[in-house]
């Protein structure tokens, strides 16, 4: 007996957000719109439905009722007020809508439990929205965690996901590695197109808890390393920023909030905290509760599929 698939509306989709689309799109169980502020082929050449929105709560709302939307997921990056601001809007919108009543905000970093406030960015801009979830009635919603994406290991042609040499410790097209602190900080990754399927397999769940996380492998970058240069039979080269260096950098850049190098300084603080490393038994067992058809890839893994395939 069939059954009418689930809308699912997608706000602000980029490089993560088209590998959640092309999941949710191969799922008989789902149907997607986007919503975004301008045009992309890329949507075009998968004949995504898309509406054009300036992101203001009317717009929104006419949005997600027109669409039939059950469910919103935003992928909006962007500092501090501006990001509260606007998934403020979101959420009314949802909050107000005929349907739509489960939410999925950007997220899309590591171990908020335990480092709820690093990068320090988060402290104006994702906490503060936080708040005003856990206030918020008539809504479900989950905070979407992943660690690291372990597609900045692959090499651009590989993935959607552009390379970020500064802020991400190794650089594959160059063929180098800055190790942030000692390297022997723990950290995690995921594929991406791993946490896409993770995010269907969450959207088709019957209930959501506050936070949830996925990982395709626990590690440190000193051991990515060598796993690299194992897998592919050459050295990498290799400089380190201690967190000395981090600090300094801090410091310096202190005034210059939102700048890039404001955010590369503090996202190494995030690292060397071992922030990127979402708690483990917390993981495991929403693991078994949502995801446990979902094989997830260790580093080792997702470098043989690359090999293998012309696009992870």
């Amino acid at each position: 007996m069939s059954t009418t698939p689930q809308i699912i509306a997608l706000v602000g989709v980029g490089n993560l957000g088209k590998y959640i689309c092309e999941e949710l799109l191969a799922d008989d169980r789902f149907d997607v719109v986007v919503i975004s502020r301008r045009e992309q082929k890329w949507l075009k050449d998968h004949n995504v439905n898309v509406y054009m929105s300036d992101y203001t709560e009317e717009s929104i709302l006419s949005i997600l009722d027109s669409s039939n939307a059950a469910a919103l997921v935003s992928f909006v990056n962007c500092p501090h007020d501006r990001y509260v601001d606007i998934h403020r809007s979101f959420l009314n919108a949802c909050i107000l809508s005929k349907g739509c009543k489960r939410f999925i905000p950007s997220e899309w970093a590591g171990n908020i439990d335990d480092y709820p406030l690093l990068p320090n960015f988060y402290g104006t801009s994702r906490q503060p929205f936080r708040e005003i979830l856990k206030e918020s009635n008539g809504i479900e919603w989950t905070l979407f965690n992943n660690g690291w994406l372990m597609d900045y290991f692959l090499p651009k042609d590989k993935t959607y996901m552009p390379p970020i040499p500064d802020e991400f410790s190794v650089d594959p097209n160059n063929w180098r590695a800055c190790i942030k602190g000692t390297g022997d900080e723990g950290q995690a990754w995921t594929c991406a197109r791993e946490i896409a399927k993770a995010v269907v397999e969450l959207l088709a769940a019957a209930e959501w808890e506050p936070t949830t996380y996925v990982v395709g492998e626990w590690g440190t970058f000193n051991k990515a390393v060598r796993d690299m240069e194992t897998f592919y039979g050459r050295s990498l080269q290799l400089s380190y920023k201690s967190a000395s260096d981090i600090k300094r950098d801090i410091a310096e850049y202190a005034n210059q909030e939102g700048s890039r190098e404001h955010e590369i300084a503090y996202v190494g603080e995030w690292e060397i905290a071992g922030g990127s490393a979402c708690p483990r038994e917390k993981t495991l067992r929403q693991r078994d509760k949502y995801f446990s058809n979902i094989k997830f890839s260790t580093l080792k893994e997702l470098l043989q599929l690359a090999k293998e395939k012309t696009f992870v």
